[in-house]
Order: C-alpha cells, then structure tokens, then sequence
C-alpha cells in the first residue's frame, strides 16, 4: 500500500445519498433468492406484496455503498487478492420501505498480519435524510492478502464469536441459483470477480464466485426464519465470519442454536463457508 497506517485511518469516503423505492427492496429480497416458492407467504411479503412490502433488515450492507473504493489510486490495495473477511450490522430503527438515506463509510483499524495480509476494518452509518435519525451502522473486515508488512498497524485481530459446542437446535437447507451473482450485482456492487470468468481465474478461483454479502443475507434470512419470535422484525445486531467463497449454484446447510449462533456449510463441497455466526434479538 501507499498509504500509511495514518493516512489510511484519515482517509475521507465521501457521504453518500441514496433515494429507494421499494422497487429496489423487492430487488434486493429476490437477489437473496426469496420468492423462489411463489406459494411461501413469509417470502411474499417482501417481494410479491400489493402495497409497500416489507424489507429485509440485511438491506442496511447496500444502502449508502460507496463503491468499490479500495480500488482508489491513492489507496494503491491489491485488490484483485483482496477477501471479505467478516461483516456485521446493528439495526436501530427499522429500514422504511422507501426513504433517502445517507451512507458515511470510515476506516477504523489495520491490523497487519505479515505475508498473510492486511486486516482492515471499516464501518458505516445510515442515518435518514430527513429527519438525521441512525437507522444502522455496519462493519467489515477485508483481508488484503498482498498488502501486509504495513508500519505501525496493529498486530493482533478482534477475536470471533465463540460458536457452541452442542449439535445445533435447527439446520436449514438454503439454496443458491447459477445466475445468482448477476442479479445481485444490480444492488450496486459490479466488482468483476463475481461476473468476469478471466478476474476470477486471476484471483484464483476456477469461476466467478458469489458476492460475500449475498450469502451474508442468504444465511441471516434463513436463521432469522429458524430463531423463536418473529426474529426478523426483531433484530438488534448480527456478526459473522466468511470462512470459504460460495459458488453460484451449490447449496448451504445452516445450522442455528437457540443462543442465535450459526454457521453455514456447502452441501457438495462440504466446505464451511459461514463460521462464528450469532444473532442478537430483542
């Protein structure tokens, strides 16, 4: 990297405004797959309703998005090995079907970890246009794999949910489509690695793999359906780790405990690719 671990805290995102409509939370629940089984009425109610539908909360990771930005000149990452490490979201009110939000992204922390990389944690706001109420924060780790050895970042990474050691109370089959990654590009994230067959190949994968948020909302839908209490409405908070990519197409296995952990496996692959999962619920 260019940039310093100073500079890289101070670097400036710029604010994003966002007007929705609930064309584009419709949009957002079918990329998560919802609607697959036009006689699910949980499902309808997000995407097949009359009147203003529902939105799923997990929205929050792509309102206000300020682009593909670690590709910046001035920032100098290696983004072409870069990986979405972790993600992670707090709901403070919930998100309105249709409302201008603003979207403020700043980096929080690096923490170097030598020839594996570069941590790099950031955050964002959504608060509303109008009325300056916080709507959600969320958080990210991207794991820059050609960029560790940076000066003065830290050394030590923020420690994961511990997942119990019980079988789970509830497993879920979650099913993805082939042309999955195409549609949920239009939320706004066109990094190339989930459509171009060559980058993919680059990064080092055999074909274009699923956006990390896709499966982020995927996994969190199908364990909000799984908790007692109508978790969905109620959701306060959620974290997770991506431990493997997902390729369009394969099916997740979610397992849930009673406590809101989960972790997500692919069925053919039987690879873990969601770990340190946990749902916090009012």
């Amino acid at each position: 990297m260019r940039l310093n671990y100073e500079q890289l805290l101070n670097y400036e995102l710029p604010e994003i405004r966002q007007r929705y409509t609930a064309r584009d939370a419709m949009l957002y629940a079918l990329s998560l797959g919802l609607g697959q089984d036009p006689l699910d009425l949980s499902d309808l109610a997000y995407v097949g309703g009359q009147h203003d539908p529902l939105v799923l909360p997990y929205m929050a990771v792509v309102l206000g998005y300020p682009g593909f930005w670690l590709n910046a000149p001035d920032i100098g990452a290696d983004t072409v090995r870069l990986l979405h490490g972790e993600q992670g979201m707090e709901l403070f009110h919930p998100i309105s079907p249709a409302a201008e939000l603003i979207g403020k992204t700043r980096v929080v922390e690096a923490v170097d970890k030598g020839e594996r990389g570069l941590l790099l944690y950031s955050e964002k706001t959504l608060t509303d246009a109008g009325t300056g109420q916080l709507i959600a924060r969320t958080s990210a780790t991207h794991v820059l794999r050609g960029d560790g050895g940076m000066a003065n970042a830290g050394k030590h990474a923020r420690a994961a949910h511990v997942m119990p050691e019980s079988p789970p109370d509830w497993t879920a089959l979650v099913r993805t489509r082939p042309e999955q990654a195409l549609v949920y590009r239009l939320n706004g994230d066109y990094n190339p690695l989930h459509s171009d067959p060559l980058v993919a190949q680059d990064a080092g994968f055999p074909r274009p793999i699923l956006h990390g948020l896709c499966t982020f909302g995927m996994v969190s839908y199908a364990v909000s359906r799984l908790l007692p209490s109508s978790a969905g409405d109620c959701l306060r908070s959620l974290t997770l780790r991506f431990s493997s990519p997902v390729y369009p197409g394969e099916s997740l296995s979610v397992d849930v405990w009673r406590d809101g952990s989960f972790r997500a496996r692919v069925v053919e692959r039987n690879a873990v690719v969601i770990d340190n999962g946990v749902m916090r619920i009012a």
